[in-house]
């Protein structure tokens, strides 16, 4: 089997070929560091972080560089906002991200890049575009002359002639020191207020698109392998760094450029000015929050190119399904014991990284077919919800009947082909963390069990299922037997 992507800049899968065999130089459009990530952050990293992982797991050495933008209007805004400085705003809200994106258990990168400390290299590539005629300075800013790369919109699909005839006419101060309308600032004058740095064409900032450009070739050279981001990056944002860095080097930035849908809440498009925006933060501390891990399932369970519908019924839904999951990644923890399992107790017992899983295997040739295909992650869930179901069957077996029908060696080999393929997807389940359920007494169990067996006698089975649901959501199972007998067994 061979890996194909889908490649935004020709718009069809392709064969995967890195530049160099074996090794990958992966570049991360990040965030612009102002305010608190919210669920559309969370989605593009969680979904390049399986992209990575999945990679190294295939064998390949994946470098991985993902940039703070921690220069930017926004940023300034924010910190007269806070009257406080634009470093403040930034190293505040770069540390929450990380607080962030460790929860939802995305790997940092190997180097995280920032604008501030890339000036030099920012001002030697402008440098060179000006030597070379792609850029000219105006009153103290630099523009790039889109007009001289004459691949422009390659990657958008978009030209210049349809652009310029569907403007509006409409001319700002920024427009009229141009020489054409769609040239973009690679440098800043500074302006009364504002942070400034010293540069051949007088004190000023960056631009936004040639952050990028400066950052990929000080950190992974001319030319990349895979170059990834939101979709809403891909006009402007990428095709600038395209037209920026092929017209200095004579080089494809990237081979491959991928890009992630978008995040709609209850069908509309997530945005302040709807009052549907969400923090990652926010959701956590919400009322019947899901888990980290229930939403990192909730965030890889569609195709990664097209937009996710972010609702209650959604939330509901993956909550069941990431319990579905965490209980098959637990067996070996809830079971192991009584399967005879000798190594319960060694420190590497669950640890991915000492496992050795057959990769013929029908459930492994099955996964990887799946994420062969584009990052298929729909196609791999459900390769870990059947081996999850597996064991969870066998579970309810050793529970209620003392042994399960399978052979122990075998529940081994499933349990470890479902914790080694969980982890490609960054799916892990803590079994230290606490289980509410081992906070309930016995008696308030039984007084559950009691409100059961009377609604069950009412023939109200709704609030039946929902006090069962209710408890084995908390680690408690319930065992029905003849007579209205009912057993229970708390896990863990």
């Amino acid at each position: 089997m061979s890996l194909v992507l889908y490649n935004t800049l020709t718009r069809q899968k392709e064969p995967f070929e890195p530049i160099e065999p074996g090794r990958v130089r992966m570049y991360c459009c990040g965030v612009t560091v102002y305010n608190y990530s919210h669920l559309g952050h969370a989605r593009s990293s969680v979904a390049w972080d399986v992209v990575r992982r999945y990679l190294m797991w295939r064998g390949y050495n994946v470098r991985y560089i993902q940039n703070f933008t921690d220069i930017d209007d926004k940023i300034l805004n924010r910190a007269k906002a806070e009257n406080t400085s634009m470093q403040t705003v930034a190293e505040k809200y770069t540390a929450a991200y990380l607080e962030d994106m460790k929860r939802l258990n995305v790997l940092e990168a190997d180097e995280y890049t920032y604008a501030t400390k890339t000036l030099d290299g920012i001002q030697r590539l402008i440098a060179e575009l000006e030597q070379k005629g792609y850029a000219y300075p105006a009153e103290g800013d630099v523009y790039y002359a889109v007009q001289k790369f004459e691949d422009y919109g390659k990657l958008s699909g978009r030209k210049l002639e349809d652009m310029q005839a569907g403007a509006s006419g409409r001319v700002n101060e920024e427009d009229s020191i141009k020489r054409y309308p769609f040239d973009f600032a690679l440098w800043k004058g500074a302006k009364e207020g504002e942070p400034f740095w010293k540069s051949p064409w007088g004190p000023g900032r960056p631009g936004w698109h040639i952050e990028c450009s400066a950052m990929i070739r000080d950190r992974l050279g001319d030319s990349i392998d895979i170059h990834v981001g939101g979709s809403d990056l891909i006009f402007p944002h990428h095709e600038n760094e395209i037209a920026q860095s092929e017209a200095a080097t004579g080089q494809p930035l990237s081979t491959y450029w991928m890009h992630n849908g978008m995040v709609n809440v209850d069908g509309e498009k997530m945005s302040k000015s709807l009052g549907n925006f969400t923090t990652i933060r926010q959701l956590f501390d919400s009322p019947n929050a899901p888990e980290p891990m229930a939403l990192r399932l909730f965030l890889i369970q569609g195709q990664y190119r097209k937009p996710m519908d972010f609702t209650d019924e959604a939330i509901a839904a993956v909550k069941n399904g990431w319990r579905t999951i965490s209980d098959g990644l637990l067996f070996g923890y809830d079971y192991g014991s009584q399967l005879g399992w000798i190594d319960v107790d060694d420190p590497d017992f669950a640890n991915p990284a000492a496992m050795r899983i057959d990769r013929e295997s029908d459930p492994v040739q099955r996964f990887q077919a799946a994420m062969d295909n584009d990052f298929n992650t729909s196609g791999a869930l459900a390769v870990l919800f059947d081996l999850a179901k597996s064991l969870g069957r066998a579970g309810k077996l050793i529970t209620h009947e003392g042994q399960a029908d399978t052979e122990a060696a075998t529940l081994r080999q499933q349990w470890q082909t479902l914790v080694c393929l969980s982890e490609v997807l960054g799916l892990r389940a803590d079994p230290m963390t606490p289980n509410l359920g081992n906070g309930l007494s016995d008696e308030a169990i039984e007084a559950l069990i009691a409100q059961r067996k009377a609604a069950r006698a009412a023939k109200d089975f709704a609030e039946s299922d929902r006090i069962r649901d209710e408890l084995q959501a908390q680690g408690i199972t319930l065992i029905d037997k003849p007579g209205g007998v009912t057993e229970w067994h708390r896990k863990g």
